[in-house]
């Protein structure tokens, strides 16, 4: 049972630390310190997640790192293999690329880019980057990308290959995670979600393409904590945006519910708990848990502590 938190879990008070990536760093040590098994780090418009994360590796040896998720959009292929093989290298084999399409409008209208056939797209891309981590070139004239190494772009010590998860919540994104990368994170894909579409869709696809057993790292919410009505305000707040967005409205629709608040797990350690269970149950591999800081400071290393708990506890039974 492996569980991990994902970083930052709190933008306001982050933004005033003197230094962000020490605050960071600071937490990654406190995971690592209640028995968690990774550290993901979320890719914003201020710190560098990948950067993070190589940093977070050199510097909190036992924990697993990685990105939840890096936008595939901004960067080349080329230059993300670059990045993740040198926090591979940094990590000895601690780091996880997580990857993600993002949102069409959001990537129209901060990035500029045109829009093009998005899957297409994806599909490409991650093509292009497995060629990288696994060889160091690469040659791929696609629809939607140009690759080409005209120099070898290896990463000593970059070993293991770089594991790459792609977000995904329908049956394309599925299939790309399944056929071009190792597994995926599922986003908004409840227990239900989990059990009936999301994990015999991957699974699937994978056997007939004949690629290993997928990675499932869901990422999913909790906290633990007495002031329920409080964080279930907080998280109707966060996670209202979402409810509006295609895809995933259709896996919320899946779950057969209406509020994306509904997904999360408030209240006492018995309620996150029944959450953990439920999401193994359902076929999850690994946990990446969000939105711990809806509840107060002292909660959340609560919420730590129960999930270090958990997992150490299975890992014994």
């Amino acid at each position: 049972m492996r569980i991990g938190v994902a970083l930052p879990t709190d933008h306001i008070s982050l933004s005033g630390e003197a230094n962000s990536v020490d605050a960071l760093i600071d937490q990654v040590k406190e995971l690592a310190a209640a028995g968690l098994a990774s550290a993901w780090f979320t890719q914003r418009f201020d710190h560098d997640a990948i950067t993070v994360a190589a940093l977070a590796a050199r510097e909190v040896p036992g924990i697993d790192v990685g990105t939840a998720v890096v936008p595939i959009y901004p960067r080349h292929p080329i230059a993300l293999s670059m990045q993740a093989q040198a926090a591979q290298a940094a990590g000895h084999g601690r780091f996880t690329l997580g990857v993600g399409l993002s949102i069409k409008s959001f990537v129209e209208q901060t990035y500029g880019i045109a829009p093009h056939p998005r899957v297409r797209h994806l599909r490409e891309y991650l093509t292009a980057l497995r060629e990288l981590l696994e060889s160091g070139s690469v040659d791929l004239s696609g629809e939607t990308l140009v690759a080409r190494t005209t120099l070898p772009a290896s990463v000593p010590g970059a070993r293991p290959r770089v594991p790459v998860l792609v977000a995904a919540a329908g049956d394309l994104t599925l299939r790309a995670a399944a056929e071009l990368a190792d597994g995926a994170l599922p986003i908004l894909s409840g227990p239900r979600t989990l059990a009936e579409y999301t994990v015999p869709t991957i699974r699937r696809y994978a056997e007939v393409a004949g690629r290993p057993e997928p990675r499932i790292a869901v990422i999913v919410s909790g906290v633990v904590t007495s002031d329920v009505a409080g964080a279930r305000t907080s998280a109707e707040a966060n996670m209202a945006y979402y409810g509006t967005i295609p895809s995933y409205r259709a896996a919320l629709d899946r779950e057969g519910i209406d509020n994306p608040a509904d997904l999360v797990a408030i209240g006492d350690e018995e309620s996150i708990a029944k959450q953990v269970a439920e999401y193994f149950e359902a076929g999850a591999t690994e946990l990446i848990y969000t939105q711990t800081t809806i509840g107060s400071a002292a909660d959340e290393r609560r919420t730590w502590k129960l999930l270090g708990e958990l997992a150490a506890n299975h890992a014994t039974s």
